[in-house]
């Protein structure tokens, strides 16, 4: 499967060819010709930053390999002063543990949610410090400064380091698996994605997912979203219609939490 060492290799060996071509002096070898095998392998690169599933940068767990019919719920970009409540309330309601992927800065004046999150059996993850809309261009040590601080608030909170991380937006870059490997972390993504950040109809939201579920599944949704909390009850319920039960994300993927 093509990854980014792969095509790095691809573009190191087809540009030592052409040069070789040049210097033989046997073939005329026009200059834009050594930028051809970057040009074809971009949109490798660029779907495999995009796409968390692809492995492209580095592996990363996105569901369960089980057959058994069972899923795990994630929640990002908490806690969330209005809605991280009720989320916590429906869970306990339904006996559901979950995964919670904290921002730091958002764990900054909400630090008793994140000890109720702990407290009441979900488990943390980290999701940066800044979760910054150009984080992605930072170098890997910026960036693992920025994951650490996550930690620092974690540890400071509940006395547990987060193993886990999700990347902001999914996004993966060679800088980013540095990071992650610097800092032994586990990157997790998903295996559906919810889209409920920018769902406006919650009838459509919850099929949508419901549709999609598979034997291993990790769903993302968001504890910052009003039609989150307001579908959660459904949501449940409708899995296990389904015949699926519910397990703790990092117990599903038989992965440690913490350092």
């Amino acid at each position: 499967m093509l990854n980014n060492r792969t095509g790095n290799i691809i573009i190191i060996v087809s540009i030592a060819m052409l040069l070789a071509l040049m210097l033989s002096g046997l073939y005329a070898v026009p200059w834009w010709s050594f930028a051809v095998p970057v040009l074809l392998l971009l949109p490798f690169y660029v779907r495999g930053a995009m796409n968390i599933r692809s492995d492209f940068f580095i592996k990363t767990i996105c569901a369960a390999d089980i057959r058994e019919k069972i899923v795990a719920l994630s929640f990002d970009d908490g806690p969330s002063e209005q809605y991280t409540s009720r989320v916590l309330d429906i869970l306990k309601e339904q006996q559901v543990k979950a995964a919670f992927f904290c921002i730091g800065k958002n764990i900054e004046g909400n630090v008793h949610l994140l000890q109720r999150i702990h407290a009441e059996g979900h488990v943390i993850g980290n999701h940066t410090y800044s979760h910054h809309f150009w984080f992605d261009m930072y170098g890997s040590k910026s960036m693992g400064a920025d994951m650490e601080r996550m930690d620092t608030l974690t540890i400071n909170a509940t006395g547990l380091q987060p193993r886990l991380f999700r990347p902001p937006y999914g996004v993966t870059n060679p800088n980013l698996a540095r990071a992650i490997k610097a800092n032994n972390y586990l990157p997790v993504g998903w295996s559906i994605r919810s889209m409920d950040t920018v769902a406006k109809d919650e009838n459509t939201l919850l099929q949508k997912i419901l549709d999609q579920l598979h034997p291993g599944a990790v769903i993302l949704l968001h504890d910052t979203m009003k039609i989150t909390s307001d579908i959660l009850p459904q949501l449940i319920a409708g899995i296990r219609e389904k015949g699926y039960q519910l397990e703790r994300m990092d117990k599903m993927l038989n992965v440690p939490a913490y350092v």
